[in-house]
């Protein structure tokens, strides 16, 4: 496969852009959307809505939309599916590439990419273990604990389990600051911090208030957020530019820092020594292979006292005209439309090698 550096400038292949789905993270995935289909102009889009109908939306319509990460995105036109899974059983899309937009919920955890998977559909991004396994933050820390990579300890704590509950005042009391997120959401939606009484009680009426929803509880790691992109090339996966997470003190980097930008300031290139880059490219790289991501993926992860720690992995992180992957990308003088190509390449080789 060529490098996504020497890609052409023109995409003939025929395309179905999906966003949407039911988690909070679906208006990310409008976003998302948005900004691809600017470089996607023969593709259809399809939106896969909260109540699981599929509407074919106009490219023009979608860009239309305002305030993406904040506003409901609602097609007034008839339905095209009144099921994604019946979506993908009609034949006429047998011969599309699936561009996978979505974020969070089924779009992320492994379902979408097992439902696509199990019609022989050819489709961007991890394959539904690898999905399944960097989605769930308790599972992907388990297989990572089998490589050189250090991460916080972590306490799964659940509503119903009082045991658990009590476990997190515990930890509080030890560490004096905790982090509190739940095992399988993604864009920092529900990410806590706790240092105060206060904050432990809102953190437990949050957790008590959701008891199918587990979360994980950390000891908080002082130090420099970085995040890294990978990119799967011939030779294997190659790391992108590192970027750099200030958040304003008191402010934490939750959906509203991520793409609101209050409080966070994210730095592309990382204005961090080399040796912390290296290291950081090192972990993101390591993450992607163990959990078998394939494509691209971006690792979340914090230099505490020149070393790395693993935060998470994400294997469909966020394209829009905000988020950080194309952050790297500009950063390193790939295009988009390059990126894009390179990512529907990789698909049909992956479809092609299976």
């Amino acid at each position: 496969m060529a490098s996504i550096r020497d890609k052409g400038q023109t995409m003939q292949r025929k395309v179905i852009l999906l966003f949407g789905g039911e988690s909070q993270e679906r208006f990310v995935s409008v976003a998302t959307a948005q900004n691809l289909s600017r470089f996607l102009p023969n593709a259809l889009c399809w939106f896969w809505a909260p109540n699981d109908a599929v509407y074919e939306v106009d490219a023009a319509f979608l860009q239309e939309h305002k305030d993406p990460f904040n506003a409901a995105f609602e097609p007034q036109i008839p339905v095209l599916f009144e099921t994604l899974p019946s979506a993908l059983d009609c034949p006429d899309y047998k011969g599309h590439i699936f561009l996978l937009g979505l974020h969070g919920g089924r779009g992320e955890d492994g379902t979408v990419q097992k439902w696509l998977e199990d019609r022989d559909l050819t489709f961007t991004g991890s394959h539904s273990e690898a999905c399944g396994k960097a989605f769930d933050k308790v599972w992907a820390k388990s297989v990572l604990a089998d490589f050189p990579i250090k991460m916080a300890p972590t306490l799964v704590v659940r509503g119903n389990d009082k045991l658990s509950l009590e476990a997190l005042r515990t930890l509080f009391e030890t560490h004096s600051k905790v982090v509190v997120k739940p095992v399988h959401d993604g864009s920092s939606v529900g990410l806590c911090i706790i240092e105060s009484d206060r904050a432990l009680q809102a953190a437990l009426d949050m957790v008590c208030s959701q008891l199918d929803r587990p979360f994980i509880a950390e000891p908080f790691i002082a130090g420099t957020e970085l995040t890294v992109g990978v990119v799967d090339e011939a030779h294997g996966p190659r790391a992108l530019p590192a970027t750099e997470i200030r958040a304003q003190a008191g402010r934490t980097f939750d959906y509203n820092g991520k793409y609101l930008g209050h409080g966070v300031q994210e730095i592309t290139p990382a204005e961090v020594s080399a040796e912390w880059v290296k290291k950081a490219q090192e972990m993101a790289v390591l993450a992607h292979k163990a959990l078998g991501c394939v494509g691209y993926s971006r690792t979340d992860l914090i230099m505490h006292e020149g070393e790395a720690y693993f935060l998470e992995t994400n294997t469909l992180p966020g394209l829009t005209r905000a988020s950080l992957v194309p952050q790297q990308l500009a950063a390193e003088g790939t295009t988009l439309t390059s990126f894009l190509e390179h990512v529907l390449d990789m698909a049909e080789k992956h479809r092609e090698q299976k």
